[in-house]
């Protein structure tokens, strides 16, 4: 079938396709998130890794078996990266919640230490609040369970956010 040496070239071009492109997948939401020195050197250590892939499959273009390997090691790292970068959970987010009890939301969340806003609004069914909670993008599901062990029919929206200023703007100028 394929000699053993072709075998473990493929695995190895495999194996460095995953990591690079998982490293690239997680690097985008390091820039995306404005984390310009993780994102540097993951840059550095994704270019170094890809390099090595590519020379290896033009090295022997014509092999079907390690140019295979090369895109499948693409698509699964993609996969991966974004397995990882979900496992991380870096960043901010804000969660809406749009309900007819947002006010015993609102008592609740702010009894648990987050900050709330609250909006009167005109939904579809009637008067609404909505609240804006921002968390960590690792407490977003707990401010969900908790938003709906008091409203199960609350609509919640969630945003990631790139950043936040806090207090008098002028400061930071």
């Amino acid at each position: 079938m394929f000699p053993h040496a072709q075998l473990l070239l493929a695995l190895s071009v495999f194996l460095a396709r995953v990591a690079d492109v998982s490293l690239g997948t997680f690097r985008h939401a390091m820039v995306i998130r404005g984390k310009k020195l993780h994102a540097f050197f993951i840059a550095f250590a994704e270019s170094i890794i890809w390099i090595f892939a590519v020379s290896r499959v033009l090295a022997d273009i014509t092999e079907p078996l390690t140019a295979f390997s090369f895109a499948f090691g693409f698509a699964t790292g993609t996969f991966f990266g974004i397995v990882i970068e979900d496992f991380f959970k870096i960043g901010e987010q804000v969660v809406r919640v749009f309900s007819a009890q947002g006010a015993a939301i609102g008592s609740l969340l702010r009894d648990r230490g987050y900050r709330v806003t609250c909006f009167e609004g005109q939904g579809r069914d009637g008067k609404v609040e909505l609240l804006y909670v921002q968390v960590r993008r690792r407490e977003v599901a707990k401010i969900c369970a908790l938003s709906r062990s008091v409203d199960a029919k609350s609509f919640l929206v969630v945003d990631d956010i790139r950043g936040a200023i806090y207090g008098d703007p002028a400061i930071g100028k």
